[in-house]
């Protein structure tokens, strides 16, 4: 069915009068892909014949605008094995769309309200309270966020996992491996994901009727910083038979201290993170941990944004990437 005379004509639209699918509409529009010289003709004369106009975005990704679109860590986060991953996945896949990809790094935008000369934005973990992910979210551009936004603009697409359920699977594990006093070592920032964790947790505690055994460390803190906590922690309640860490590699950081202190873990102590690496999977013991498949969640938040520039996907979609619990020796008593 044609669209109406007041209803503009979508990728969809194109794609039903060429008899090809989105993808192929998309590819043949903007010039990238494999689509064959006949099928690239039709698409262009199916557009033609409908009126079919794209958006800015998705003419700039056609034309010579700028062909890139911007990626945003904070600095601070650069050095978690996580969002290097996460890079490599956006680099990948906008690769793979013939994109390039640009770093915008903390502070250095160019000043207060400059709009990044790109066609869109990929935000890592946004935090709400950054100016510079303010000023980004308020530049006009198309925005796709890994994780949900806490601020008080929408982003235009997001790819978030579900944190509640993993949590809580993990806190089960432990009081199913025995434990009865888990502390967490929680992140301070207050990213969506962060958050979640920190009330998921409460809630947890709340319902299995066990004590709320938290402290709060800076995200990137350096291993005498966590276990400092940890020594406190452990101070103030010895009966502590299980520790949670959230953030990227901490759990590894805080096992000198644990032996320090005379605990064996997976033994009288178990030990488990909320971030999957290779510290994790090389400690020993083995550290149960939950797998955010960083990479996965880079390459589907730049898929995310090549869709909605050029049009094959609306505005305002949210996906969700599953993730998934690695239980290791350090969670077997």
């Amino acid at each position: 069915m044609l669209p109406g005379p007041d209803t503009p004509p979508t990728i969809a639209d194109v794609a039903r009068e060429a008899a090809v699918s989105k993808t192929t509409a998309s590819d043949a529009l903007r010039g990238h892909g494999r689509v064959s010289g006949p099928t690239r003709r039709a698409v262009l004369e199916a557009a033609e014949r409908l009126g079919y106009a794209p958006n800015r975005s998705a003419r700039s990704l056609r034309t010579s605008v700028t062909d890139t679109i911007a990626l945003h860590i904070p600095e601070f986060l650069t050095s978690a094995e996580y969002y290097m991953s996460f890079v490599f996945g956006v680099a990948e896949q906008a690769a793979h769309a013939g994109l390039n990809v640009t770093l915008l790094s903390s502070g250095h935008l160019p000043h207060s309200g400059a709009v990044p000369q790109v066609d869109g934005l990929v935000l890592c973990d946004p935090v709400a309270e950054d100016p510079v992910v303010d000023q980004l979210m308020n530049s006009g551009l198309p925005v796709v966020t890994a994780e949900r936004y806490v601020g008080d603009r929408q982003p235009t697409g997001v790819i978030w996992s579900d944190h509640e359920t993993s949590m809580t699977g993990l806190l089960d594990h432990l009081y199913e491996a025995g434990a009865r006093r888990p502390a967490f070592i929680a992140s301070d920032t207050t990213s969506d994901w962060a958050t979640t964790l920190q009330r998921t947790h409460a809630r947890w505690c709340a319902a299995r009727g066990t004590p709320k055994l938290v402290r709060k460390a800076p995200f990137g803190s350096a291993p005498d910083v966590l276990q400092g906590a940890v020594r406190e922690m452990l101070a103030e309640t010895p009966e502590i038979d299980a520790i949670v860490c959230a953030a990227d590699g901490a759990a590894a950081a805080v096992l000198p201290e644990l032996r320090a202190a005379g605990r064996t873990v997976g033994r009288d102590l178990l030990l488990a993170s909320c971030v999957d690496s290779s510290s994790m999977r090389t400690a020993e013991p083995p550290i149960t941990a939950v797998d955010l498949r960083p990479r996965a969640m880079g390459a589907e938040c730049a898929r995310l944004l090549c869709e909605i520039l050029s049009g094959e996907t609306p505005r305002g979609t949210v996906r969700a990437l599953p993730i998934e619990m690695h239980v290791r020796a350090s969670t077997r008593p």
